[in-house]
């Protein structure tokens, strides 16, 4: 019998790439939902949601074995700076309406996508998923990491009622086909590419460039969803997915027009506030429990992302 996964927020950038992923393999029947811009995805149903309204998180997460959770408001570092309250309120509502009906319709396994927003900024040692102390959450992070942390404790509540399998992934910045690549919504990696790719000779970093972040190419994190769904016997289980490096912006922008082979000079605009944070993540756990770990190193992944976006019609 064929397991019926969802995917839900199936139009974004992690959604998108695992519904790819898993429909390929023809022992899952996949749907996945959209809110404002329908995509076609082969093998998959596309199914139209507001999962803020209650009916309709009901009636297409009924009858399905696993419900894989990446619908959210996202952006990037402009965002968190000028209006870091947009990650926050619909998410929780969103998650909220989730878990819920997850529990009312004896969902077998649900995925939930953290991120690392709650571990302390300024550490350099590898964070463990115990690490985490609400006192050093990085203060531009708090809304978010907070919204984060509650939405893990509604899973390991609904969890501990017995009827339900969770698997939480606080993972790093993930990079890869399919990212947003607006300079006013994207990630770093995606960001920078399309700085390097449009540019007419130079391109601004923001800040000093010296914060640093941990990078992972998206196949990565499908591989590890996919292991969870295959192995995980436990009903509640947290894991960080990392590449345990960190690289910063400035070598970042380096290493990005070094391979794209364009002659690009850089420059450090001093007046723009960037997020200096440096976190890294600990990935002993998913290695232990799943013999997980990351295949793409930076330089191909950065490769196979640029040679992605170059086939677009952006």
């Amino acid at each position: 019998m064929k397991k019926k996964i969802l995917i839900l927020g199936a139009s974004g950038f992690i959604g998108r790439n695992l519904a790819i992923s898993l429909s390929k393999n023809t022992n899952n029947h996949v749907t996945g939902t959209y809110f404002k811009k329908k995509i076609y995805l082969k093998n998959v149903k596309m199914i139209k949601a507001n999962l803020t309204i209650k009916k309709e998180v009901d009636k297409i997460i009924c009858n399905n074995d696993i419900v894989i959770q990446s619908a959210a408001t996202t952006s990037g570092a402009k965002d968190i700076i000028s209006k870091p309250y947009i990650h926050v309120n619909d998410n929780a509502i969103i998650n909220s309406m989730v878990t819920r009906s997850c529990y009312d319709f004896k969902i077998k396994h649900v995925i939930f996508f953290s991120c690392s927003v709650m571990y302390n900024p300024y550490s350099r040692r590898l964070q463990k998923e115990t690490d985490f102390d609400p006192k050093k959450i990085y203060e531009g992070y708090f809304g978010a990491a907070h919204m984060k942390i509650f939405v893990e404790n509604m899973c390991e509540f609904y969890s501990r009622l017995g009827r339900n399998k969770y698997t939480i992934i606080r993972h790093s910045n993930v990079y890869g086909p399919y990212d947003k690549f607006s300079l006013e919504k994207s990630h770093v990696l995606a960001g920078t590419i399309n700085k390097v790719l449009s540019s007419n000779g130079k391109i601004s970093i923001w800040g000093d460039g010296k914060e640093k972040r941990d990078l992972i190419f998206i196949s990565d994190l499908v591989n590890f969803v996919k292991l969870v769904i295959k192995k995980q016997k436990k009903n509640y289980g947290l894991y960080n997915v990392g590449s345990e490096k960190l690289i910063s912006i400035n070598n970042l922008a380096n290493k990005i027009i070094k391979i794209s082979k364009r002659k690009i000079r850089k420059i450090n605009d001093l007046s723009k506030k960037n997020l200096k944070t440096y976190i890294c993540l600990d990935c002993s756990k998913a290695r232990q429990e799943f013999n997980w770990k990351p295949n793409i190193n930076l330089d191909i992944g950065i490769k196979k992302t640029i040679n992605w976006y170059l086939k677009q019609n952006f």
